[in-house]
């Protein structure tokens, strides 16, 4: 009998300056699995007629990102809790109960700092954005026992949004007022592009934030962006937006390919050399 080669995918638009292809390239490469994994842009107007046809393809599933996590939620015949939660979907998986639908960003990001700093417990925290990254930014923040969220961003309304959303404890900030809501912060993280490689840079004092405050940027080209190397020198416990990325893969790994995947500095050179 011929077994069909399982097949899994990241969609976006676009998408091929992922580096998810590399990352579950490497795990498929070191644990010996038959199986790709490969790009697929795919236009917000395309995607809800291709996405049904990707399992009769030999798809056993795929990672979603920008602009379609909205959207796979709304298309998947069953979704999880926090998927639901946190209003969208980054995993799929195709089974014959159709299209399962969950959202692994807020492990990736919880399990990125705690494997750098197995200490960490949230209190007061500062989230920069508003974005899809900061919803499963907020969802790990309260499970992880977050008393005060003090959110902002650029568009005002949309940090409004998000804080009635995720309910008692996120505070909007004013955009102004982003350097000053620091003070007494036992946390920093940016959940924006800004920082990032061919976007603005991010304008931020940190002259409020405490020394002992650890700051965590989702940013991860460049690895060492100017809000880290702002804090570094600070004395500020930094953790850099990889991780994140890796460790919300291993999930997906594991349903569509059936081996539970390691995250390790190995991994890391592999991806970062891609």
């Amino acid at each position: 009998m011929i077994h069909a080669i399982p097949l899994a995918a990241v969609i976006g638009d676009p998408i091929a300056h992922s580096r998810s292809p590399a990352l579950h390239g490497h795990w498929l490469h070191r644990y010996g699995l038959p199986g790709h994994y490969v790009p697929l842009p795919i236009t917000p107007d395309d995607f809800a007629r291709l996405l049904p046809l990707l399992p009769r393809m030999g798809f056993v599933g795929a990672n979603v990102t920008i602009p379609h996590k909205q959207a796979a939620l709304a298309l998947a015949d069953v979704v999880t809790p926090l998927a639901l939660r946190i209003g969208a979907a980054n995993t799929l998986t195709f089974t014959p109960r159709g299209i399962e639908a969950d959202n692994t960003d807020a492990y990736g990001f919880s399990h990125n700092i705690l494997g750098a700093l197995p200490q960490w417990a949230p209190r007061t925290v500062a989230v920069i954005g508003a974005g899809g990254a900061s919803r499963a930014v907020l969802a790990a923040l309260k499970d992880l026992g977050a008393a005060e969220i003090r959110l902002t961003n650029r568009t005002a309304d949309r940090a409004q949004r998000l804080a009635e959303r995720f309910g008692p404890g996120v505070i909007p900030v004013p955009w102004e007022n982003r350097s000053d809501m620091l003070e007494g912060c036992d946390t920093l993280i940016n959940t924006t592009s800004l920082g990032m490689v061919n976007s603005p840079a991010l304008s931020l004092d940190l002259g409020a934030l405490p020394r002992d405050a650890i700051v965590n940027d989702l940013v991860y080209a460049p690895l060492e962006t100017d809000l880290l190397a702002a804090a570094r020198p600070r004395g500020n416990a930094c953790v850099d937006g990889l991780g994140m990325l890796l460790h919300q893969a291993a999930p997906g790994f594991h349903r569509w390919f059936g081996t539970n995947p390691q995250v390790d500095e190995e991994l890391r050179r592999a991806v970062l050399l891609a």
